[in-house]
C-alpha cells in the first residue's frame, strides 16, 4: 500500500510536468520521525493517555506532519502552481499512507504477531 502511495505521489508531478507536489514526499519521511524517536518505533504512544513531555511533544509533532501533507497541495493549487488534477491524485496518496499507518498500527497492537 505505501508504494502505490509513492507512485500516485510520482503520478501528480509525472502527469502534470510539474515537480512542485513532491514537497508533500518531505512530510511522508517526517510522519513516522517522532514514533522512532520518541515512541520506540511503535505506535503505541499515539493513543495512550500516559506519558511526559517528550510523548506530547511527539503526538503534535506527527499531528503537524499529517495537517502539513494535506495543507501542502491545497496550498500550491491556491498559488496556482499546480492543477486541481494533481491536487486531487496528491489526497489520494495520503488517503492510502493514512490507510497503510492504520494498518501496521492495529497490527502492532496485537500482541500475536
Amino acid at each position: 500500500m505505501f508504494s502505490s502511495s509513492i507512485l500516485l505521489q510520482i503520478l501528480a508531478c509525472a502527469l502534470y510536468n510539474n515537480w512542485w507536489p513532491m514537497l508533500s514526499a518531505l512530510m511522508y519521511v517526517l510522519i513516522p520521525m517522532p514514533c522512532l524517536f520518541f515512541g520506540d518505533g511503535s505506535t503505541r504512544f499515539l493513543t495512550s493517555r500516559e506519558g511526559g513531555g517528550w510523548i506530547s511533544a511527539a503526538k503534535f509533532l506527527t499531528g503537524a506532519s499529517a495537517v502539513g501533507s494535506i495543507a501542502i497541495p491545497a496550498i500550491l493549487r491556491h498559488a496556482n502552481l499546480i492543477e486541481t488534477g494533481a491536487m486531487l491524485i496528491e489526497f489520494t496518496s495520503f488517503f492510502i499512507l493514512v490507510c497503510t499507518i492504520l494498518c501496521f498500527h492495529r497490527v502492532t497492537l496485537e500482541e500475536d504477531w
